[in-house]
């Protein structure tokens, strides 16, 4: 048995032989990467063994690379559409790059892990989303005796890795975490008790679960040209605050477009929409009249009619300052973050801006958000967010999963942006008070229908 220092496989005489209970793992492990991955991903796993795991993957196109000739020969009987390399994965050349690069509990046997994370990014394209998954310590006792006792293959010295090292290692090496999580508590396929625990109870008790998972991407780069910008008013009811949307928004990128759609307003605010835009005929400013009903439906509407490579939301009532949206506009586009949220709940706001079991209602939230994500979202019902078109529309396409449940757009595009392994951050804005009209928010109606959200939510990301 070699331990050389830079390989990233271990094998007894050069062939590795899995038991059936490692199998079955494979298989339970596979559930949950296909979960992770899209399926029209291109993916590589670097350390594929004998392909058995790259072999249940759901995805398009698939690659691996293994040190040992025998592995990737037994992996081209498993997947023989598959592009297989025998090469050191520490150190081999790319020849593309990957949506997705799977480092699946190799690191707990690579003689260098960062080298081997370093030389990953040889296969990574800006979107690319880099997926790990580890041993948890605390299950040390439990391998070592399965080894034992023969249910497990004997392993060479293995690398114990808590999480925090996994994150320490993906940074040192270049890559930035954009969440993490543990999955499976039973790595077996026993009927009733593996669901039980696997499916209800694993995302309830982390710490014990078998598998840490990382997800990241390439370390942000600064932005290399200008974008364009579309920012989107859903507006009902909000007359008083339209001439002041547009004086108020500042120019931004190559150009800035504003979409005003109107939803069935009581006041006369589809007269002052289309005032501005004959007040305006040098802006790029589009209406439209909503049709269906809801801010989910009125920001759908928008983002259709945007042609801005960066679509932002801009609630009417204006108490989120458009004076602020440059700075979502220099996360999108600087790379700081794939997904901006805007959060009221960082600086100290006006008196009457939010009321106290609203705020309360905020925080908690946020905290169930988080733990849903894996990443931390601190306000949830901030409506200015900001993301690429190009996310937008892939998040549309993968509409499916979730399904049109959303009447309020945020939680559609917060649930589906983490679908995706978008890096979501945060954008800390200072709130305001309404200086016209009044809010369209049902305090305790909306709240009911928030937390059934988030149940709906906890069924499709954590409960699988």
């Amino acid at each position: 048995m070699t331990h050389p220092s830079n390989s990233v496989e271990f094998h007894e005489g050069g062939h590795y032989r899995e038991t059936a209970a490692g199998e079955a793992y494979r298989r339970v492990l596979a559930h949950y990467l296909n979960l992770l991955i899209p399926k029209s991903s291109s993916v590589i796993e670097l350390g594929c063994g004998s392909g058995q795991l790259l072999g249940l993957l759901e995805c398009a196109e698939k690659a691996g690379v293994d040190a040992s000739p025998r592995q990737i020969a037994a992996a081209a009987k498993r997947c023989p559409d598959a592009r297989l390399t025998v090469a050191d994965a520490a150190a081999v050349d790319a020849w593309k790059d990957y949506d997705v690069i799977l480092i699946s509990d190799t690191l707990n046997h690579c003689g260098d892990a960062q080298l081997l994370l370093e030389n990953a990014r040889r296969f990574a394209g800006q979107g690319t989303r880099l997926i790990l998954t580890c041993f948890n310590t605390l299950w040390r006792p439990a391998l070592d005796a399965a080894s034992a006792f023969g249910w497990r293959s004997p392993q060479p010295g293995i690398n114990w890795l808590s999480d925090r090292d996994v994150c320490n290692l993906v940074e040192l090496a270049g890559w930035e975490v954009i969440k993490t999580g543990s999955r499976i508590l039973l790595p077996t396929e026993w009927p009733v008790l593996a669901p039980l625990l696997n499916r209800f109870l694993a995302p309830l008790a982390p710490p014990l679960c078998l598998s840490i998972f990382t997800i990241a991407r390439l370390r942000a780069r600064e932005a290399s040209r200008p974008r364009s910008v579309s920012v989107i008013v859903p507006a009902r009811n909000e007359e008083g605050n339209i001439p002041s949307a547009v004086r108020r928004t500042p120019p931004m990128g190559l150009w800035t477009e504003m979409i005003f759609i109107e939803g069935h307003s009581a006041d006369a605010t589809w007269e002052a929409i289309q005032k501005v835009q004959t007040d305006h005929p040098g802006a790029r400013i589009k209406i439209a009249r909503q049709t269906g009903r809801g801010k989910g439906d009125a920001v759908r509407m928008g983002f259709d009619m945007a042609e801005g490579e960066i679509l932002m939301i801009l609630d009417a009532d204006l108490t989120m300052p458009p004076e602020d949206l440059p700075k979502f506009y220099q996360a999108v586009a600087g790379g700081a973050c794939e997904f901006a949220n805007g959060c009221r709940l960082v600086y100290p706001m006006e008196e009457r801006a939010m009321q106290f079991l609203n705020l309360c209602a905020n925080k908690i939230f946020g905290i169930l958000f988080s733990w849903l994500l894996g990443q931390s979202v601190k306000d949830t019902l901030c409506g200015t967010k900001a993301l690429t078109k190009s996310h937008y529309e892939a998040i549309a396409e993968n509409r499916s999963y979730f399904g049109n449940f959303d009447p309020f757009g945020d939680f559609d595009l917060l649930f589906g942006a983490d679908k995706l392994n978008l890096k979501i951050r945060d954008i800390p804005v200072r709130y305001r008070e309404r200086t016209y009209g009044e809010t369209n928010i049902h305090r305790f109606r909306h709240g009911i229908l928030l937390f059934r959200m988030v149940a709906f939510a906890a069924r499709k990301l954590k409960f699988v």
